[in-house]
Formats: C-alpha cells, sequence, structure tokens
C-alpha cells in the first residue's frame, strides 16, 4: 500500500490535451482532427494543413491556422456562417491569395491576421465585407500594390499593419480626411520601398495620428521638410519617432554610394544645414472669433481644460461667456480683445501620462495692422500719386478762363482815313479835332512842323487838316484822329510825353 506521500503516475501530455478538447468541446460540434478545440478557441496551428480543416464548429470564435501550408483562401473556405468567429489567424502559411468573397461568411471578425505570407497586392473592396474589424495585420508579405480603395467599408478599423513589403507609393489615402478610416490610430509602414513622403501632409496631420505613423527603415531620400518632419515627431515625444530614432535613416542625394545617415542629423553643418520649423503661432484681430487647437497625442482624453493667460480655467462643461471649450477639445473664443492676447495652455490627463499643450495667440489693432484696415500703406501711397496726376491735370488743361473782369465788348469803330496817324502800339483814346490836348501838354507844348521829334507826319498837323476839313468836308471835319504827341508803351497804358 502506497505511502501518503507516494506520487501518482502523470499521463502524457498528448493525451491530457485531447482529454481536454474532448471535455471542452460543447454538444452540438466536433473538434476537427489535428486541431485542440478549447471552449470556443479552435487551434490548428502547425498541424501541416493545406486546407482549412472542416466541418467547422459553428460557436468558434478563435480560430487559430497559422504556421501550416493554405496557399489559398477560397471563398468557400467556410461552408457555413461563423456568426461567432471574431479572430482569425492565418499567418505563416504561403498565403498567395485571397478571394474577395473569403470573408462574407465572417461578418463580425474584429482581429484578421495575414502576416508572414506571399501576398502581392490589395484589391479593391478586399475586405468590405468586414465592417466591424479592428486590427488588420499585413507585414512581411510581397505587397507592392494597394488599391485605393482596398480599406474601403472598415469603420472600426484601429491599427493596419504594413511593414515588410515593397510599398514603393505611400497611401495618401489612409491619412486623409474623408477616405481615412475614421478610427485608425495606427499605420505601420516601416521597411517599405518609399523613397519620398509627402511632408506637408503628415505635418498637417493630428498629433495622435503622427504619434504612431511608423516609417522608419525606408531608403527615403534626404531633405529639409523630411528634417522638420521628424524633428518636430522628437520635439512632441512621438512614439514613432523617439522608439526607432536610430532606424530613422535616409539617403543623401549628392551621394548615392554613402551609407543612410540619421534624419535628426540633417541638421548639421557638415550634411544639409537644416532648420527646425518652429510652432505657427495663431495671429487675430480685434473683434474676431477664433478657434484654438487641442493638438494632443491623447486621442480620448479622460480630462481636457484650458487655462487663459490671465490664470483662468475653462473646462469642457462650458465657458465665461467669450471662451468656450468644444466637443472636440478646442478653445473658442469670440469678440477678442486686446487683453485676450497671450499663451493659452491645453491640459490633457490620460491614463498613461499627461500633457500640455501651449498656443500663443497674437490680437492685433485692426486699425493699425488687420486685414480691415480701409487703406494700407501702399494703398494710400498709390491713391495719393493719382490724386497729384489728376490736380495737376486740372490745374494746367481744365483752369476756368477769367473773362468775369473784363469790360463788354464796344461796337467797332468807323473806318478811319487817317489810320496812319494811329499808333499800332497805343492805347491812348482819341480826342476831337479843335480841342486841345488835356492838361499841360496843350499850354506848354507845341508840336514841331513837319513831325514829332522832326520825324515827318504823313497826315500833317492838327491845324492844317482842322483847316482843310472844314473848307471841304463840313461835318466830316469832326472825326477822330490820333494824338500825335504821345506814343505808348507796349508794356503800360501810360503816355510816354516826348
Amino acid at each position: 500500500m502506497a505511502g501518503p506521500c507516494a506520487v501518482m503516475p502523470v499521463p502524457a501530455v498528448p493525451a491530457v490535451l485531447a482529454v481536454l478538447a474532448v471535455l471542452a468541446v460543447p454538444s452540438g460540434g466536433s473538434c476537427p482532427a489535428r486541431c485542440v478545440c478549447a471552449s470556443n478557441i479552435l487551434s490548428c496551428s502547425q498541424a501541416a494543413l493545406s486546407t482549412v480543416p472542416a466541418p467547422l464548429p459553428r460557436f468558434t470564435a478563435v480560430l487559430d491556422l497559422s504556421h501550416n501550408n493554405v496557399s489559398r483562401l477560397r471563398a468557400d473556405w467556410a461552408p457555413g456562417r461563423l456568426a461567432h468567429l471574431h479572430a482569425l489567424l492565418l499567418a505563416h502559411n504561403g498565403l498567395a491569395f485571397v478571394s474577395t468573397e473569403a470573408f462574407a461568411h465572417v461578418p463580425h471578425l474584429r482581429h484578421l491576421d495575414l502576416s508572414s505570407n506571399r501576398l502581392r497586392a490589395l484589391e479593391e473592396n478586399l475586405f468590405s465585407d468586414l465592417p466591424e474589424l479592428e486590427v488588420l495585420l499585413l507585414y512581411n508579405n510581397e505587397i507592392s500594390a494597394v488599391d485605393r480603395a482596398a480599406f474601403d467599408n472598415l469603420g472600426r478599423l484601429r491599427k493596419l499593419y504594413l511593414g515588410r513589403n515593397h510599398i514603393a507609393r505611400f497611401p495618401l489615402e489612409l491619412l486623409r480626411d474623408g477616405s481615412r478610416p475614421p478610427r485608425l490610430s495606427l499605420l505601420d509602414l516601416s521597411a517599405n520601398r518609399l523613397r519620398a513622403l509627402p511632408a506637408a501632409e503628415l505635418q498637417a496631420l493630428p498629433a495622435w495620428l503622427r504619434d504612431r505613423l511608423y516609417l522608419h527603415g525606408n531608403p527615403l531620400a534626404c531633405d529639409c521638410p523630411l528634417f522638420q518632419l521628424v524633428a518636430r515627431g522628437r520635439r512632441r515625444r512621438l512614439s514613432a519617432v523617439l522608439d526607432f530614432q536610430e532606424e530613422l535613416r535616409c539617403q543623401l542625394p549628392a551621394a548615392p554610394g554613402r551609407a543612410p545617415v540619421a534624419i535628426l542629423a540633417l541638421g548639421s553643418r557638415e550634411l544639409l544645414n537644416c532648420s527646425e520649423a518652429r510652432e505657427a503661432v495663431l495671429e487675430a484681430y480685434l473683434g474676431d472669433s477664433v478657434t484654438l487647437g487641442c493638438d494632443s497625442r491623447l486621442r480620448d482624453g479622460h480630462g481636457r481644460h484650458w487655462v487663459t493667460p490671465g490664470g483662468d480655467r475653462v473646462t469642457e462643461e462650458g465657458g465665461n461667456g467669450s471662451a468656450a471649450v468644444l466637443a472636440n477639445g478646442s478653445l473658442q473664443l469670440r469678440a477678442l480683445r486686446p487683453e485676450d492676447g497671450g499663451t493659452y495652455a491645453c491640459r490633457v490627463s490620460g491614463p498613461g501620462f499627461n500633457e500640455t499643450l501651449y498656443v500663443e495667440l497674437l490680437v492685433h489693432n485692426f486699425t493699425l495692422h488687420g486685414p480691415h484696415d480701409g487703406l494700407n500703406t501702399a494703398y494710400t501711397t498709390l491713391v495719393g500719386c493719382i490724386l497729384s496726376v489728376v490736380l495737376v491735370l486740372i490745374y494746367l488743361y481744365l483752369t476756368p478762363c477769367r473773362c468775369c473782369c473784363r469790360p463788354a465788348d464796344k461796337p467797332p469803330a468807323p473806318p478811319r482815313d487817317d489810320s496812319l496817324n494811329s499808333s499800332v502800339l497805343s492805347a491812348t483814346p482819341n480826342h476831337a479835332v479843335g480841342e486841345p490836348p488835356p492838361g499841360p501838354r496843350a499850354a506848354g507844348h507845341r508840336a514841331a512842323p513837319g513831325g514829332q521829334n522832326g520825324r515827318y507826319k504823313g497826315g500833317g498837323s492838327p491845324a492844317m487838316a482842322a483847316g482843310v476839313g472844314a473848307a471841304r468836308e463840313g461835318p466830316r471835319a469832326q472825326r477822330k484822329v490820333s494824338d500825335p504827341d504821345s506814343v505808348s508803351s507796349v508794356f503800360s497804358d501810360t503816355p510816354i510825353v516826348v
């Protein structure tokens, strides 16, 4: 009889697993040969299978077919609908073909592992029958072509692993708003054949998506936008940069045969002497409304609040009238005032760490610098020049004629026979024959015979003209003649007496 401490014989492990498999299978189903069943888990790993075993229990929730020889996954691999299946593992099978209807019988699949196979292309709508899929593993294949609609209808996809493939075109549609799976938070494109990145588009992505955008191990071409993208990730302490900093390398364009250099070393003078891009500063004007974004690495932080430059706390529950926190965590400021300028802090708390982001707001006086100014400096100068030219033209060509001060025109004088006695240059009025010249000239001066100053006068003396005219012409003798004793200046109305 054995003692109390006697050791009972232990049966072989395969026998125990077989017994457990039989006992674990619920009624109404059977465990396929060469597979191990434990409750709703069906493990057929490393069973040298070339096809999917059949029949499969309808209650199967996890199906592990990894490390086999299943090279083709046809539409009829599952004879019936597996409504409870949420995880399918097909890694390390040499899988080279997957039918576009292969997942029609597993609509509730959430985890799909197709890694380490020989897939070469992802066709259109390949995964469209999996609206609940959350994790898709496609790394370590031979994928070189990715259709732009391959991941359509994946509204719940959170993690997509495409590393260690032959992808040469960056699938930007996976990151753009509108075409990106709405819940995607991890995209692995490491160790592919990418030579260029859309740096500007990637810089505009939210931090929570850039935090898990893995790009290390690609033969990237060195340039300053690439350096600024990686340097900004290091400054923000993004996991994709900090965890793989040594593997983020690029090839210098001027030295194709040289070994790849670290991207973060491009700021040195020996390489490209790139400078880091500074975070943008938000500028606004008096009376405007602005929204300050909280670009946190935590997509769904449990606690989020803002602190104004004055030290006031603004929470998600509300605001103080001019400031309010929106549903996405951004801070909205209305009717800006000069005192609203300054540095705002967004504080986010999560399960693993806390994060504080700073946003600087500059509020300009719109009457001096803002876009509301009616006339800026350049516009004012242009208008001033145009007005000056117009005024000069008006002065030169459109000056009104000064006729208001001129006397009314007199009727023309009758024809005169003694026009030779008139001075062309004189405006002195004539006086009648026989009248003495006015003033001292008439009393004290007598004209010399034959002309003035010894010059011959063709009209004769006034006395002779008066006598002859009285005898011959009668009334015509009253005509006026020019004063022979005065000469008028061209520039003056005052007669010059000689």
